[in-house]
């Protein structure tokens, strides 16, 4: 019985990582079902018949049709994927052509104002999309930019959240080794280049990471920007799948989640860090 007691702290988070993981283990399962055993298992959700669903981790009969029905009969998952991947790369390189120099400002100045301008940065990271959406609206139509992928790209380039993050890591950096690169002649820029963004690479690498993961999935802004169907991300195939679909949802979604585990697994340890950094109070 102790033996038990001193196990079961233990147990409890292994007990809800694997509760967290039941979906996915779900989700991946299912994809190899066939349309026949997806009907049966899910008749009372998708007919309304009386019942109770049920669902295996394992299929029965095990397939690779929904694979073959999406990676071959479905060019419009492709046209979708390409679209996910041009935004989120434009989006990531513009946050770190931008967020980073505005990040080393922040930590580097020592100005009157510095800090309310930097508290007021972080007000606005806290700001939902749905507060700002009726403004970025009228911008980007005033500007054309709506039905365009720039219209999903142009603000989340400017988004205050990747600035937080880069700034903690620069505000890491030793002064002293600064300070003598400076006084070796070297100039605010070439400290910049040379030392804040090597030393700073973690938590740059940390917004990447925390980034992708976030506009891999957005819904509400392509929703809300882009009205031509052809420029949606692949965030928007799922919702226009109908119910006799299931199989080709399931493994479309094992697909859509391939690439955010790749680049969580590869950016963990960046990630961690970033997730520290934010924790840490002014």
């Amino acid at each position: 019985m102790r033996r038990f007691l001193r196990r079961l702290p233990l147990s409890i988070p292994l007990v809800l990582a694997l509760s967290v993981w039941l979906p996915v283990a779900m989700i991946a399962g299912g994809s190899f079902m066939g349309a026949q055993e997806v009907v049966e298992s899910l008749a009372p959700v998708l007919s309304g018949e009386s019942g109770l669903a049920s669902w295996h981790l394992l299929p029965v009969y095990p397939t690779l049709r929904p694979y073959v029905e999406l990676l071959l009969d479905s060019p419009q998952f492709f046209v979708m994927f390409w679209n996910s991947v041009k935004v989120v790369v434009f989006i990531l390189i513009g946050q770190i052509l931008f967020g980073a120099p505005a990040a080393w400002g922040f930590s580097r100045s020592r100005g009157k104002f510095s800090g309310a301008l930097f508290t007021i940065y972080v007000v606005l990271m806290l700001m939902p999309f749905q507060v700002t959406m009726v403004s970025s609206y009228l911008v980007l139509d005033k500007t054309r930019l709506l039905d365009t992928h720039w219209a999903l790209i142009l603000p989340a380039m400017f988004s205050t959240f990747p600035v937080f993050i880069m700034y903690r890591f620069f505000c890491g950096i030793s002064e002293g080794i600064l300070e003598a690169a400076m006084l070796d002649g070297a100039g605010e820029l070439r400290v910049f280049l040379s030392m804040g963004m090597p030393l700073g690479a973690p938590g740059i690498m940390s917004a990447v990471v925390l980034g992708f993961l976030e506009y891999w999935n957005m819904i509400e802004q392509p929703l809300t920007f882009l009205r031509d169907k052809t420029l949606w991300p692949m965030s928007m195939f799922l919702p226009n799948i109908v119910a006799d679909k299931v199989g080709l949802a399931l493994a479309a979604s094992v697909v859509t989640l391939l690439p955010a585990i790749l680049v969580f697994l590869l950016g963990q340890k960046y990630l961690e860090a970033g997730i520290k950094a934010a924790g840490l109070k002014e």
